[in-house]
């Protein structure tokens, strides 16, 4: 399925049905009031999340989404129908924006989470609400109600606990292919990776779910790249599990170029906390793998963690060092409530 994350589409809601001129006609009856009844109400739009969704690719194909109008009053003081509602289903992290990309309308994170977008229009009333001790035979009827039409985008960013970061060609890929069971393209070329990838690893019976994204370049936050369009899904991570490569000559200034970019991208990304991992153990000597870790470390004033993710080595640790963060979140979020996972029998590889 392509991935994608960002569309615009038009909602209408229904115009309510117009009331009703009418007048009891019955044998014997002379004078019958009038009985002309309401409009029906016409029918609403609402944003549902689901979570067995993962792409907006749906409205790439279907864009237009129109509420049915309620139906006209009837006489015989018969109320017009109701048109029918229509739900959006979008998946969970979607946000709903304006038309003018900056008003966040509605953020929908939580499975089953409804919002009405666009309230369908009130029914008009019947010549049977217009009738007074003065005018006891109304010729009047109102009009139903017009619905509400606009143009919103519709933006997700994923929900994971790790958010992967790095240049291209860091191993991001190949880490998340090895510490769970995504399979993301993997080849020795930058910007492989052309949407974010999610996977689920397994820590001391608790489960992360982690976020690959593209490579991120200098100059990314300005739109360099690929960078600036994916930053936004990490932006929900609990922390950020920042991938170098230590074949680079210059491991520092390597991370103080993706440091730059997540600091200038927002705040949000700036405050998250960081684990700094040096990849590619096996393809440099122990020697030179040691001053760089040193450097790194004296640089960034963190614990540098070393892997390969090809040989499957060192990867525990720097999991459990980012699960602390996670598990720190998720207790701040759910003070009261003590979540039990229970290891599956077929979970992918851990690297325990």
């Amino acid at each position: 399925m392509k991935f994608l994350d960002q569309a615009k589409i038009y909602i209408q809601s229904g115009d309510g049905g117009a009331g009703c001129v009418s007048f009891r006609r019955e044998k014997y009856i002379e004078f019958g009031g009038p009985n002309g009844g309401d409009g029906g109400k016409g029918g609403s739009v609402y944003i549902e999340a689901v979570a067995n969704l993962n792409t907006l690719i749906d409205f790439r194909y279907h864009q237009h989404f129109k509420a049915k109008k309620g139906h006209n009053g009837m006489g015989a003081d018969k109320t017009g129908s109701k048109g029918e509602d229509i739900v959006i289903k979008v998946p969970v992290g979607t946000e709903i924006l304006a038309d003018d990309q900056k008003t966040l309308i509605v953020d929908m994170t939580e499975p089953g989470q409804r919002f009405l977008i666009a309230k369908g229009g009130d029914g008009g009333r019947g010549n049977a609400q217009f009738k007074t001790a003065v005018n006891q035979a109304p010729r009047y009827a109102e009009p139903g109600w017009p619905g509400e039409e606009k143009w919103v985008w519709l933006r997700l960013k994923v929900i994971a606990d790790v958010g992967l970061v790095g240049m291209p060609n860091a191993g991001k890929s190949t880490f998340l292919s090895v510490v769970t069971a995504a399979r993301p393209k993997i080849a020795d070329y930058p910007f492989t990776t052309l949407h974010p990838n999610l996977g689920v690893a397994w820590v001391d019976n608790y489960e992360m779910v982690i976020a690959d994204i593209p490579g991120l370049i200098e100059g990314a936050h300005e739109g360099v790249g690929l960078g600036d369009r994916f930053l936004k899904h990490v932006e929900r991570c609990s922390a950020l599990l920042h991938l170098i490569d230590a074949t680079e000559e210059d491991v520092v200034s390597v991370y103080k170029a993706i440091r730059r970019e997540l600091d200038l991208y927002n705040d949000i990304l700036a405050r998250k906390p960081e684990v700094v991992v040096l990849n590619k153990a096996d393809a440099v000597e122990p020697e030179d793998m040691g001053k760089k870790q040193k450097a790194l470390e004296k640089a960034t004033g963190k614990k540098v963690f070393v892997i390969s993710a090809v040989a499957k080595q060192g990867l525990f640790d720097c999991l459990r060092e980012v699960n602390q963060y996670i598990t720190r979140d998720r207790s701040r979020k759910e003070p009261e409530e003590v979540k039990i996972v229970v290891e599956p029998e077929n979970k992918p590889w851990s690297p325990v």
